[in-house]
């Protein structure tokens, strides 16, 4: 189903930054299937989306089903709240632009062997903390050692490992990494063994970070 929009309309929006082609072209299928799946991500009820953008949890449901697309003046709103782009969202996927993914390719971990603070880079440069210029970790392969066991529950993965949580070994942190955005989840010792995580798409690896061992990887 093609969403088609009053050109009068939008005429009065041209601060928004898109043109008639573009919103008539929207399909709302697909449109409603990427605004379900990051109102998922982030763990929202179709009521509680609806009550932050300020229309009815019927409204979200009928975009989501992809039987209408939202008005020409949420658009933008929508892309604001859930953190995307008026282009990705109207072209109904979160397909990175070459840009934007080889950044990520380029993604570093750096730790800090003072103080624990855990820090990314893409870029060049050198990072420095408590007074040490820090390295990028470099990752392995997870071993049986650092092997993990994934899980789909519900619109998340349950991330379990027998690792030692213990105050000096263990598990600092865990990252999941696709083509477009990066999650981290800080752990401590004493901690349980295990962490559950907003499914991404795209698939991509997780990084688990040992203090003693370094940065191990696994591909998702």
């Amino acid at each position: 189903m093609r969403c088609h929009v009053n050109g009068a309309l939008l005429a009065k929006e041209e601060k928004l930054g898109y043109t008639v082609g573009e919103v008539s072209d929207m399909d709302n299928r697909q449109t409603g299937a990427l605004l379900r799946a990051l109102r998922q991500e982030r763990r929202l009820t179709q009521a509680q989306a609806a009550e932050a953008l300020g229309v009815s949890p019927q409204a979200v449901s009928k975009w989501e089903r992809g039987l209408g697309g939202p008005e020409v003046s949420l658009l933008p709103v929508l892309a604001r709240f859930f953190g995307v782009s008026l282009t990705r969202l109207l072209a109904g996927d979160l397909m990175p632009d070459p840009l934007e993914a080889g950044n990520m390719k380029r993604l570093k971990f750096y730790v800090c062997p003072d103080c624990g603070n855990l820090l990314t880079a893409s870029g060049g440069g050198e990072l420095h903390c408590c007074g040490r210029k820090l390295e990028p970790l470099a990752a392995k392969p997870a071993d049986k050692d650092h092997a993990v066991r994934v899980t789909e529950v519900e619109e998340d993965w349950y991330i379990t490992f027998d690792h030692p949580m213990e105050k000096d070994h263990f598990i600092r942190f865990a990252a999941c990494m696709t083509l477009d955005r990066v999650l981290l989840a800080r752990l401590y010792p004493e901690q349980g063994g295990e962490l559950r995580i907003p499914q991404l798409r795209g698939g991509g690896k997780l990084y688990l970070c040992c203090s003693r061992d370094g940065l191990f990887e696994v591909k998702l």
